[in-house]
């Protein structure tokens, strides 16, 4: 789908639509109303009139659940998306038979590159008094420092020319000058840190505000580092992504519903927070003596009868749940990639994404769980990841009951669980005492081979074949099956 407001009109004719006609303001109200919505799973909310902000309509909850994001972008299964990047890995040619027989696939794959256009819809109008003002941000718990932008497509290249397009929520400081959250693993910050190594005052940035559902989820997903997020978004759309370059340089989505051009001056630092996040808590990151970059505003741009797009946060199942299963399936084949021996990952929705995975595997050799633990821990956003479980590949990761019973029936808790004080964790979580740093616990759920258990066997109790075969017709007469 070309852009935001045609997703919308989708989800409308699918009855996946509410409209609200009351006035609401952007803090505290429709927020509120918005939780309501996604805990009762009612599907996406088009606010008609915006409290404070008569020229704005304000969409949420998009990401309505894990089987529109699928249809919307035309897949039979998300993992489809993930396969792309591989195939075009595996069109790269190693000898001169190799290059005739690629030119082929290299030419589909360049559907999915990006390219710039001249024009785009959010050039159509302008403010640069004040810029910040212009938005309908949330303010979404009582006690939130300020009213921030909570999806903002934060968008940049590096010194080395790597496009980025990222989500960092930003707190509004005034009408001129925002906080931008990127945590210090982030592609922002390492951007940031490179400009201020270089002695560049000014790192040109854009924060673009709505998109289509493909470019709104890249923005949000882990790709690895050095691949230009714009190319993928790309592969997550099913073609290349459009884009308009601004006179600062930035290149952003030409498809957005607004755009503010800016900066943000490496030298210069701020408080940030508190900010209600979704693990349910407040995040205080002043409180830690953490710092972060302050973004100008110098001007935006918006589309006539501008829809702005903001995402609330909290205790889950919210939003960013159906998110996070849809990132699980898309990443899913380049895990696999790296890790050949995994079967399949669950990241349940009450783990909050970064809190507990569950990963099956195909084992093969003595310690393959804790080779898999290890591995994982040092692979792209999966380093933030607090607990992982590995079990083996007839569990079902997906079923927490399968997964209970493998960790009461192999995990021997002095061999399989696995501590890792004083590591790198996610800045969010509030078990943490001093975030990022932390810890990390890993547990070997797989089935163990005799080597693991000094050579004793244990044997698993199985029906008879012979007895199972007798009683077939009473199963199918009594119990149906």
């Amino acid at each position: 789908m070309k852009d935001m407001r045609e997703y919308l009109e989708w989800l409308e004719r699918r009855g996946e639509l509410i409209h609200v006609e009351e006035e609401l303001s952007p803090e505290l109200e429709i927020p509120a109303f918005l939780r309501k919505a996604m805990y009762g799973k009612k599907g996406a909310v088009l606010f008609e009139r915006v409290k404070g902000h008569p020229e704005w309509r304000i969409a949420g909850n998009l990401f309505t659940s894990v089987e529109t994001v699928r249809e919307t972008l035309g897949v039979s299964k998300l993992e489809e998306i993930g396969e792309r990047p591989l195939k075009l890995l595996e069109s790269l040619p190693l000898g001169l038979s190799d290059k005739l027989s690629s030119l082929g696939k290299l030419k589909e794959m360049s559907n999915y590159f990006p390219k710039i256009v001249r024009k785009a819809e959010f050039t159509r109008n302008v403010v640069e008094d004040e810029p910040l003002d212009f938005i309908p941000a949330f303010k979404t718990w009582p006690k939130d420092a300020s009213c921030y932008l909570t999806y903002p497509l934060v968008c940049f290249s590096d010194p080395r020319g790597v496009n980025s397009i990222s989500v960092y929520r930003v707190m509004l400081l005034d009408g001129e000058r925002g906080v931008i959250h990127w945590q210090i693993h982030k592609r922002g910050s390492q951007a940031w840190r490179d400009y201020l190594e270089r002695n560049d005052g000014k790192m040109p940035v854009a924060i673009a505000i709505g998109s289509d559902i493909g470019t709104l989820l890249t923005a949000v997903s882990p790709v690895p580092y050095p691949m230009d997020k714009l190319l993928f978004a790309g592969f997550v759309r099913g073609k290349g992504l459009e884009l308009y370059r601004l006179p600062n340089g930035v290149l952003v989505p030409a498809n957005t519903e607004a755009v503010i051009e800016g900066y943000v001056d490496v030298n210069e630092l701020s408080e940030e927070g508190p900010f209600g996040d979704h693990f349910g808590f407040y995040d205080k990151p002043s409180e830690r003596n953490e710092l972060y970059p302050v973004f100008h505003a110098q001007r935006l741009y918006y589309r006539d009868d501008p829809i702005y797009y903001g995402s609330v946060v909290g205790k889950p199942p919210l939003e960013d749940a159906v998110i996070g299963k849809a990132i699980e399936r898309i990443f899913l084949p380049l895990m696999k990639m790296v890790l050949p021996e995994v079967v399949d990952v669950n990241f349940p929705e009450y783990g909050v994404f970064q809190g507990v995975a569950i990963v099956s595997i195909k084992k093969r050799y003595p310690g393959q769980g804790k080779k898999v633990l290890n591995a994982l821990w040092g692979t792209g956003q999966m380093a933030l990841t607090k607990v992982i479980i590995v079990v083996s590949e007839d569990i079902n990761p997906h079923d927490i009951n399968q997964v209970i019973w493998a960790i009461a029936s192999f995990v021997n808790p002095e061999r399989d669980v696995l501590i890792i004080p004083n590591a790198h964790t996610d800045a969010l979580d509030p078990a943490v005492p001093n975030p990022p740093l932390g810890s990390k616990l890993g547990i070997d759920a797989t089935r163990k081979l005799p080597l693991e258990m000094n050579g004793r066997t244990v044997e698993e109790v199985e029906e008879d074949p012979r007895v199972v075969e007798r009683l077939e017709e009473l199963f199918r007469k009594y119990l149906g099956g």
